[in-house]
């Protein structure tokens, strides 16, 4: 880990209780960190992941660095306070989003590890920009690792869905909100939610599948 420090952070109002996971969404590692690290963008992170690995910290934990902006989690609005932030480079949807390659899925896993160790993270409390910000962020999107992290008992599981529980699209929505999620904007909700938990099909399509998985998420 190497440091490289951003003007971009204040105090914490709340103490950490989340990890949340980005993509750069620009076209080099080197562009995001200039952004990261500038005081005129006001955006910053606590770490970046390269895609050899490299991490570089930018903001210590101790600090709200400016990450999440508007958001929303399981109750909670502040998410910068309550949580740590982490950038992986990647030049996201915009730029030619590309799979995210093993050294650096190496390197997430072991720092998710240790923020969550050092915190008492919960695996449902590990996420990602769109769960905490469906009407405005894709990231880091459908091809992020996510089994790899829930097999190593960061985050969250995807169950097997073991029936439907015929809820209206009004049920289902209220249901994915006890689990989490901000759905004033309801397709964008839908949206990431299957991008995290179905990624193999995020048209935003309420079905038995995702019925069934929000159920056992809640139950």
């Amino acid at each position: 880990m190497i440091a490289r420090a951003s003007p971009n952070f204040d105090q914490r109002a709340l103490p950490i209780s989340m990890i949340v996971l980005h993509y750069t969404g620009m076209p080099t590692a080197a562009e995001a960190l200039d952004r990261l690290t500038d005081a005129a963008a006001k955006v910053s992170a606590h770490y970046v992941v390269a895609e050899d690995g490299q991490v570089v910290q930018l903001v210590d934990e101790a600090n709200r660095a400016w990450h999440a902006g508007r958001s929303y989690w399981r109750g909670m609005t502040d998410i910068n306070s309550a949580s740590v932030g982490v950038e992986i480079v990647n030049p996201g949807h915009e730029f030619g989003y590309v799979p995210f390659p093993g050294p650096q899925m190496d390197a997430v896993e072991a720092l998710v590890r240790g923020i969550a160790r050092r915190h008492a993270v919960a695996p449902a409390m590990v996420v990602g920009h769109s769960d905490v910000a469906p009407a405005r962020k894709d990231d880091p999107g459908e091809l992020f690792d996510w089994p790899r992290l829930a097999r190593a008992g960061l985050a969250e599981v995807t169950p097997v869905p073991r029936f439907d529980p015929n809820w209206t699209d009004v049920g289902f929505l209220a249901a994915l909100h006890r689990y989490g999620y901000d759905i004033d904007d309801a397709k964008a909700a839908v949206v990431a939610f299957q991008r995290r938990f179905r990624p193999r099909d995020w048209a935003g399509i309420i079905d038995a599948e995702c019925r069934g998985i929000v159920f056992e998420l809640v139950r």
